[in-house]
């Protein structure tokens, strides 16, 4: 069930039997040579409807712009600094917490998230008690990266080994690549990719990281892994979701 694709008694119908959310946010940025530069966006969503069906959890509008100020310096990245992401986070939270939601299950597609969505849950806790929500206490958020699952991690390591990276994986770009095979790119790489400098300043990245890419070789993704990622990223992240709407109704 998409909330975008609801209607307000619908739910308010929803709300009667739950009230648990998944909310799909991921990034705008670079991803190498051949990797989308939505990639973060559109496998946060993918991952997140697969678990909406399998759990009928009501799914929320994606948050396709993150904190990726480090990849500015390649064309096409779009971010927001991390306060304003803050602040979009909190006023996207409220508006559902006053609906009466109290589990929020946020799932990532981007590791330069993570940081300023603990801290945005933190500020979003605090601001749900200055508000006097009568069901303030209730509230929790809870963050999944479908990237860090034990069990696409592992098929990574089986496939991929260290040519999986960090960014511009094989792994995200082959599930980019099973949403979207109508948009496979190809482009020579070379077999040199820089890995393990520290991130600091967007043009400090570019210069350790020419072509974007983080000890990757994304030539090695295929629409069938893919799938195979889709596949196991939506078995364990619902029963992760099941479990965290489950704690609610045990309390």
């Amino acid at each position: 069930m998409l909330l975008h694709l609801s209607t307000w008694p619908e739910v308010e119908t929803y709300l009667e039997q739950s009230r648990g959310i998944i909310i799909p946010i991921g990034s705008t940025e670079q991803h190498g040579p051949t990797g989308l530069i939505g990639t973060d966006a559109i496998c946060a969503e993918a991952v997140a409807r697969g678990v909406g069906e399998a759990t009928t959890a009501l799914v929320a509008p994606t948050l396709n712009v993150g904190m990726a100020l480090h990849h500015t310096e390649f064309p096409g990245t779009i971010s927001l600094r991390p306060t304003t992401l803050i602040t979009v986070l909190e006023d996207y939270l409220i508006c559902l917490a006053k609906a009466g939601f109290t589990r929020f299950f946020f799932i990532n597609g981007h590791g330069g998230n993570i940081a300023t969505l603990k801290a945005a849950f933190a500020q979003f806790y605090y601001r749900c008690s200055e508000l006097n929500l009568t069901h303030a206490a209730e509230i929790r958020c809870h963050l999944a990266n479908w990237f860090m699952c034990r069990s696409v991690y592992k098929l990574a390591q089986e496939l991929y080994g260290k040519e999986e990276g960090s960014h511009a994986t094989p792994s995200e770009v082959a599930l980019t690549q099973f949403v979207y095979p109508e948009a496979i790119k190809t482009a020579p790489l070379s077999p040199e990719v820089a890995s393990g400098f520290p991130i600091y300043s967007a043009a400090d990245f570019r210069r350790s990281y020419p072509d974007g890419r983080m000890g990757s070789n994304p030539d090695l993704a295929t629409p069938e892994h893919g799938k195979q990622f889709y596949e196991l990223a939506v078995q364990e992240l619902s029963e992760s979701y099941r479990k965290f709407v489950g704690e609610e109704r045990d309390s």
